[in-house]
């Protein structure tokens, strides 16, 4: 007997499950959670012009951040679905986080994006425990948001050494 797996019922004219697939991005047939980071993107720049310094940024990222608990834990409920792959509000969050205080560049964008999947797919140690152990809404983000911080790590350094604008003085 061949196994077949159901497909959720997604809906994207229910805010919170708009917001959980990433807008749609995350039910990309292959690599939801890349076409999810990739969807932030705009968002991330959207967010730089809205809130230029870091104080602002940081406090919309911690919002989202928690929101994401109840956004992404609410749609795995709805579908019945722990961490359904096409929820990806949680890449978004780990995605800002890694660009916090980040020149803006093309360069820096792409890097940051690498560095966070890396991050995000690999999982090390304590990511993977992270996403083995806990549940709930609180499980699918944490261990994006801890993606996020170990690509933060490594995104700062590089940025301000090898992704800055050289400058016409």
């Amino acid at each position: 007997m061949k196994y077949t797996e159901t497909k959720p019922a997604f809906d994207l004219t229910q805010p919170v499950q708009f917001l959980a697939l990433g807008f749609g991005s995350g039910l990309a047939p292959k690599a939801p959670g890349t076409f999810g980071t990739l969807a932030a993107i705009p968002v991330f720049l959207l967010l730089t012009m809205l809130m230029p310094t870091p104080l602002p940024y940081a406090i919309a990222v911690i919002v989202m951040g928690f929101a994401g608990i109840y956004i992404c834990g609410k749609t795995a409920d709805d579908v019945g679905v722990h961490d359904h792959p096409a929820i990806v509000w949680d890449e978004f969050v780990g995605f800002f986080i890694t660009m916090f205080m980040v020149p803006v560049s093309w360069q820096s964008i792409l890097v940051g994006f690498i560095l966070f999947r890396i991050f995000d797919i690999l999982k090390p140690w304590p990511i993977s425990f992270i996403d083995k152990n806990m549940t709930g809404g609180l499980g699918i983000m944490f261990d994006d948001v801890l993606a996020g911080i170990f690509a933060l790590v490594i995104m700062q350094p590089v940025s301000y050494t090898h992704l800055t604008l050289p400058t016409n003085r």
